[in-house]
């Protein structure tokens, strides 16, 4: 059994109390204090997240922008200096290599935050597919590390600590400056649902920025995150998690994120052939969310019922909303019986599935 790796943030998490555990390779914190309490913090206040096990790649050169474009099913021209992009990586087939954010920092210059349990995949996937262009791949992965703040006070944190103006950041652009004195890359991301920012920054500096961060978080209700609130809380938003929402298997059409298809990028795509048939011909399947009014979690792989009772597909994630204090989930089934009525049975019990339209609660993010 190989050893697992760890983030430079490690130690903190162990000093805080945290448990930890294997998430994709990586000695990760599962909980700190209680999911629960956590996932309600960020609705409430805010929640510090150490995800720096993500994966950053540079692309750089002349054709980034010609390379990137067919790279990815979402429109990277439309980007400018400052602006991020949402989108789905997809084999030929249609299929998802990966979902990713793509950053443009100048013209010729982009950067990529890559999924933690797909970052040698990614990246042999990326290096095979920019032969033929000029364009230089460099795997930063290593040398950042990355802590996010969420939460509706998670602005007053972050603003204590630097001299940007975070009012003129919009949703989903970012920009470079000092946060507590470390030089950091400011991205209004998250994976949360609710405001936030999400610091990349030298891995050597994670340590004193988490600190700063927490010091400062304290008189906002800032609360020390792990993974287990940060799925709980992506699902209440309807995000999809690779391996469950998206996979090889499972392409952004079938998955619902049609708005991150552009067919019409005017040199194509990989993947898009199989695409345009699928949107044309219709998908087999369809990503659908529930809720079920019961507080018995419907497990990843549970069979989904239709309405004569025959398997029609298969729960895809599950948990319990700590907001809205039942259990809500996601499943792929047949198109054909994705209107419902649908169910699944626990233990015996029949329990019907409330088809809902994420997200399942209310949430606060800021305008782009």
């Amino acid at each position: 059994m190989s050893e697992l790796k760890r983030t430079p943030l490690r130690d903190f998490h162990a000093a805080h109390g945290a448990r930890l555990v294997d998430f994709a390779g990586w000695e990760m914190p599962v909980q700190y204090r209680s999911i629960l309490e956590e996932h309600k913090a960020v609705r409430r206040t805010a929640g510090l997240f150490d995800v720096s096990h993500m994966g950053e790649v540079d692309v750089k050169g002349p054709e980034a922008l010609r390379f990137l474009n067919n790279l990815v099913t979402n429109d990277v021209a439309k980007l400018f200096p400052g602006r991020v992009l949402y989108s789905p990586m997809c084999y030929p087939n249609g299929g998802v290599v990966d979902d990713l954010l793509v950053y443009m920092r100048a013209p010729e210059d982009y950067f990529l935050c890559i999924n933690a349990g797909n970052i040698d995949k990614d990246i042999a996937w990326i290096l095979e597919q920019a032969k033929g262009f000029d364009v230089q791949i460099t795997d930063r992965s290593d040398d950042y590390a990355l802590l996010a703040v969420q939460g509706p006070t998670a602005v007053a944190i972050v603003q204590s600590l630097t001299g940007a103006k975070l009012d003129r950041i919009g949703y989903y652009h970012f920009a470079e400056g000092t946060v507590a004195g470390i030089q950091c890359l400011i991205s209004r991301t998250g994976y949360t649902g609710e405001d936030g920012f999400e610091l990349y920054h030298p891995a050597g500096d994670a340590v004193s920025l988490a600190e700063a961060i927490v010091k400062a978080g304290a008189a906002h209700g800032l609360e020390l995150t792990g993974l287990g609130a940060r799925d709980s809380l992506r699902l209440e938003a309807g995000y999809p998690l690779y391996g469950h929402e998206i996979t090889a298997d499972i392409s952004p059409l079938t998955a619902g994120l049609g708005w991150t298809v552009k067919l019409a990028k005017e040199a194509g795509f990989i993947g898009r052939d199989a695409l345009l048939a699928e949107k044309t011909n219709g998908a087999a399947n369809k990503v659908v969310f529930f809720k079920t009014g019961d507080r018995r979690i419907v497990r990843a792989d549970t069979p989904v019922l239709g309405v004569d009772g025959m398997v029609v597909g298969k729960v895809l994630s599950g948990t319990l909303s700590p907001v809205l204090n039942e259990a809500i989930g996601s499943a792929l089934v047949t198109t054909a019986a994705s209107a419902g009525p649908l169910s699944v049975d626990i233990r015996g019990t029949l329990i019907n599935l409330q088809l809902v339209k994420p997200p399942f609660v209310e949430l606060k993010k800021p305008s782009s």
